[in-house]
């Protein structure tokens, strides 16, 4: 007979993307998590509410959510013309999966931060040290948990950094299990959310005039279910 493998301590998923802009150093990482026992439960709440954005603004459940052109008309995902054209009407559907995300028991997010002088190649290394960042906090929550997890995040995989973050661990303190996966945002709901979750905490931290409508989104919406109460500045 074969040895039966061990339990193991609880598991967990964080689902990554990030915002932020070069021009003006704020690099944003941000993340939905999810354990495997309400995983079916949290994406279930999400298609519902897939379903609400078709039958409101004729946005197919399989047409991707994307916040930055969503708002700012760059894409057209909905069958219906008069809603691409008008910005009322993608701002409500944005506030609507915003307001999906907070309401969603199954899941919770969170948020990190930082404000940097660096730019160019330097603002690309900032970004790394902040994800490299991010992977020692989860870290920390993961051992007073007693928990693992693994990483999934928007990309093809092609940014060696994320990789190395991962690597640099030494095995035998690590909890975060393998490299990075990437996912293509528009096949995966998990990084749309992501996605929802990144742009809506930059748009709370940055001072843009152009996107002063979307300033307390954050907390209108996401505060309550962030694990920190809020974005973290690291």
């Amino acid at each position: 007979m074969n040895a039966p493998i061990p339990s193991t301590p609880g598991f967990r998923l964080f689902y990554l993307d990030d915002s932020g802009s070069p021009n003006d150093g704020h690099i944003v990482f941000s993340w939905v998590e999810v354990t495997p026992s309400c995983w079916r439960g949290g994406l279930r709440h999400w298609l519902d509410l897939r379903k609400q954005l078709y039958a409101d603004f004729q946005i197919p459940p399989a047409a991707e959510l994307h916040a930055a052109p969503l708002v700012g008309g760059r894409k057209m995902p909905s069958t219906n013309g008069e809603v691409n054209a008008s910005k009322s009407k993608r701002r409500r559907a944005v506030r609507q999966a915003l307001d999906a995300i907070g309401q969603n028991t199954d899941i919770a997010v969170g948020a990190v931060y930082r404000i940097t002088d660096a730019r160019g190649r330097a603002y690309h290394r900032e970004r790394g040290v902040v994800y490299d960042d991010l992977i020692q906090h989860f870290t920390r929550r993961l051992e007073e948990a007693d928990e693992f997890a693994s990483v999934a995040m928007d990309g093809d995989g092609s940014d060696p950094t994320y990789f190395r973050a991962h690597r640099n661990m030494k095995l035998a303190d690590r909890r975060i299990i393998e490299d990075p996966i990437f996912q293509a945002s528009h096949v995966s709901q998990w990084v749309q959310i992501a996605d929802l979750v990144a742009w809506t905490a930059y748009q709370s931290l940055n001072p843009n005039p152009t996107k002063t409508f979307a300033r307390t989104w954050y907390d209108d919406f996401l505060r309550g279910r962030d694990v920190n109460g809020g974005p973290l500045q690291i």
